[in-house]
């Protein structure tokens, strides 16, 4: 289904079921539906860059592992949707992984689909935000592939930081979501209008929207996490509206 370097990263993580084809994978296949061959390179993407980030600082941590296996929970794979993810995964850290060349191509299968590309970015920093720390081997590794995927250096960081001030809110939710958290994740100034308080939320929304992400190829078994996503924005802009009253 995929040539090129995604091919090959696939078809290593797969090994000697590769000649099966994707049915091998069962009725809930990820991989299904007219945008199949998306689907499949953000599913090899995702896991891979995930295995290449977590390396990034010399070793991988259990607190990295734990993020890939919760992704992997959060898409209910079944058993040898898994393994492949996993493979995946260990095929992102080694040495050789050819990380232009797979950047590149998934770029090019995502057709421009920004919202897809953004999706991408934002698991990959919550992957190396994980341990709470940001290394410098993995912020450039982040803003390279940011670059590669085609986003700004503003754009990047504009990313970067709604995806720390997510991870302060859930690491913290018992305690609700604090004012400058909730700015943060909308991308704006406490000093921003009423007016651009709501466009800053429906532009969120409209990015990160569950059905709109699957329809442009988000592998269905991720609706759940864009869905967490999208309760964090609703949150976010609720708790702006209250402190505004």
């Amino acid at each position: 289904m995929l040539g090129g370097p995604l091919g090959a990263v696939f078809g290593a993580a797969f090994g000697h079921n590769f000649d099966k084809g994707l049915g091998s994978f069962g009725a809930a296949s990820p991989f299904t539906g007219d945008v199949e061959r998306i689907q499949t390179a953000f599913f090899t993407t995702t896991f891979s860059m995930m295995g290449h980030i977590a390396k990034a600082d010399g070793q991988v941590s259990q607190t990295e592992i734990f993020i890939a296996e919760d992704l992997m929970r959060q898409m209910r794979l079944n058993p040898e949707q898994k393994r492949l993810a996993q493979r995946l995964f260990s095929e992102g850290k080694k040495a050789g992984f050819p990380v232009n060349d797979v950047l590149q191509q998934f770029r090019v299968e995502c057709h421009r689909r920004t919202n897809l590309l953004q999706m991408f970015m934002e698991i990959q920093i919550m992957v190396a935000l994980s341990d709470g720390t940001l290394h410098p081997s993995e912020s450039n590794i982040l803003q390279h592939a940011a670059s590669t995927l085609g986003f700004s250096a503003a754009e990047y960081r504009a990313i970067l930081q709604r995806m720390q001030a997510q991870r302060h809110v859930q690491s913290a939710d018992k305690y609700g979501m604090g004012l400058e958290d909730a700015y943060n994740l909308l991308g704006i100034s406490k000093s921003a209008s009423d007016q651009d308080v709501k466009k800053a939320y429906r532009r969120q929304m409209n990015q990160h929207h569950p059905d709109k992400l699957v329809s442009k190829g988000l592998p269905e078994e991720m609706m759940e996490m864009a869905n967490r996503k999208a309760q964090d924005i609703k949150s976010a802009f609720e708790t702006i509206k209250q402190s505004r009253k």
